[in-house]
Formats: C-alpha cells, structure tokens, sequence
C-alpha cells in the first residue's frame, strides 16, 4: 500500500485566513491586537512596545560605602559649610553616615548637609605634591 503525504502550501493558508475574516460578522482579525478603527493612524512601535524606565538604584553608594566600612578607611567628609570632618564610617543608611574619629567624638551625619567625600590619603599625597617653599630664580 502506498500512502502519499498531503502537506499545504503558504498559498492555501492565506486563502482560508481571509476567507475566515470576510466570513465574520465585524471583519477583524483574530489576533491580540485588534484592527486600528477607521481615520485613526496605526500605531507607531513605540506604543507597541512600552520601554522600562532604566533603574532608580544602581547600589554604587552602598557598595562605596560598605567597602570602606570593611576597609576602615579614613575619610573626609566635607560639609556644605566648608567644614571638613575626618574619621571612618562605622555604618550608614538612607539618609545618614555614623563617623568614628580618634580625637573626638563620634558624630552622626545626615547626607542632605554632606557636601562631597574623598579618602583621607589622597589630602595628603595633595599636600606633598605641592612645595611650601617656593623656588626663588636668581638671574
């Protein structure tokens, strides 16, 4: 016995597709997106497909932080009011450092009065960049 194999063909399928939409009542396709509705403009791909907005928290401020806890790095903090504190960073949160210091107490800091932070060490490698005598040029 011989059995053939019957395959369709792209042709056939489109034919039974429209003919499965000429046969409904509204003439809309079955698929998710229903048609767009006459005088309107199809939609563009940006509303397609909404994009995510990017992250609102990299955890870099965390990860600074906890490194230099681990560390015991000594850090100046330096306030909006000019005012530099140095010590290390015991802990933190949200919205406040806690500062160890050896001379004197330790302080508890809100961030919102921090003006910026850098590592103790790099003050003094600036200090002895610079030469406090400066050079006199005999002519």
């Amino acid at each position: 016995m011989n059995r053939k194999l019957i395959r369709t063909t792209l042709a056939d399928v489109k034919a039974r597709r429209e003919q499965a939409q000429q046969h409904r009542p509204n003439g809309a396709a079955q698929s998710g997106m229903g048609q767009p509705r006459p005088g309107q403009p199809p939609p563009s791909s940006s509303q397609m497909r909404k994009r995510q907005p990017p992250a609102t928290e990299t955890h870099a401020e965390i990860y600074y932080y906890k490194k230099q806890i681990d560390a015991h790095t000594p850090m100046v903090l330096v306030l909006e009011d000019g005012e530099e504190i140095e010590g290390t960073i015991e802990w933190y949160d949200r919205g406040a450092l806690k500062i160890n210091r050896r001379s004197a107490p330790n302080l508890l800091i809100l961030k919102r009065n921090i003006k910026y932070i850098f590592k103790a060490e790099e003050r003094v490698s600036q200090d002895r960049v610079e030469d406090p005598e400066p050079h006199v040029v005999e002519s």
